[in-house]
């Protein structure tokens, strides 16, 4: 690590299951989600400043430095605290965007985790949920750092230890999925019966989004349907990543190995808590 730069971990996240349960007066929807971090990570390295100047040296294609969601959660932190420190920020990116595994939002939660630390502003963890929760419905999940079944619009979260070694097939088959799209869809499900931890557990639950985008994106059916004449497959949040769970590492490897050139295929672990904790600890920053 360079002097003066903290380098941390965004890991991805799959949704095991999506259940949409309802729709609220305010047009989110209410949704059953169990949250699974894998070791598929973006990286983010922090370097801090003293003139309050905010700025991305490094970031991922496309993306304006302005609409960046970590440049917005730096700025939302030193809005909150009223510091007066500072931040250069670069992002190695890993994490497919549009892929419905959370590399965005799981960028903002590490920058805001960081920067709190580094920066010595001592917010509480739900004072910074109460910042994530506004850049993303995702960013809750990402800051608590665990695993976890999720109720509300995400945001409602219980840890949850998935136990043993699990490992994931996950491709990318080269689209984006407007996750907004999706949700307006007059035809999506909104009305499927609450389920519990225990339910999951014993069906395995479902994606409700499934339908949607299977009938608009043809390459992420074509995916689907290609992953499951191999292992049960099923798509992540909105997608467009789909995924296979395995028990042992060397059977996802096989398949990856497999996968047709014109898709990305990563092999990841499943994880219970978030590296970004243990560095946090590590760099001595967790309680500063």
């Amino acid at each position: 690590m360079t002097a003066g730069v903290f380098s941390f971990s965004a890991p991805a996240k799959l949704n095991l299951m999506l259940h949409v349960v309802g729709r609220r007066a305010d047009g989110y929807h209410e949704l059953q989600t169990v949250f699974q971090l894998i070791d598929l990570c973006d990286r983010i390295e922090l370097r801090l400043r003293d003139d309050g100047v905010i700025s991305r040296s490094r970031g991922p294609a496309g993306v304006p430095e302005q609409a960046d969601l970590v440049v917005r959660a730096a700025r939302a932190l030193q809005q909150a605290t009223g510091t007066k420190h500072g931040a250069d920020i670069a992002i190695k990116k890993c994490i497919p965007m549009g892929g419905g595994l959370g590399g965005g939002s799981s960028d903002a939660a590490t920058t805001l985790r960081g920067l709190n630390a580094l920066w010595g502003t001592a917010l509480s963890s739900a004072q910074i949920a109460a910042i994530g929760v506004k850049l993303g419905a995702d960013v809750p999940v990402f800051l608590a750092g665990r695993s976890a079944w999720a109720e509300g619009v995400g945001e409602k979260l219980a840890p949850v230890s998935l136990g043993g070694d699990s490992w994931y097939l996950v491709l990318f088959p080269g689209v984006s999925v407007p996750t907004a799209a999706v949700f307006q869809a007059a035809e999506l499900t909104r009305n499927s019966p609450p389920t519990t931890m225990r339910g999951f557990l014993e069906t395995g639950g479902r994606n409700d989004c499934e339908a949607v985008v299977r009938a608009r994106f043809p390459a992420v059916a074509e995916a689907l349907d290609w992953l499951a004449r191999h292992a049960p497959a099923r798509l992540t949040g909105t997608g467009s990543c789909v995924f296979a769970k395995f028990s042992r590492v060397e059977d996802a490897e096989r398949i990856a190995a497999r996968v047709p050139d014109v898709w990305r295929a990563f092999v990841a672990r499943g994880l219970d808590e978030s590296p970004l904790l243990e560095e946090l600890d590590r760099w001595g920053v967790a309680k500063r």
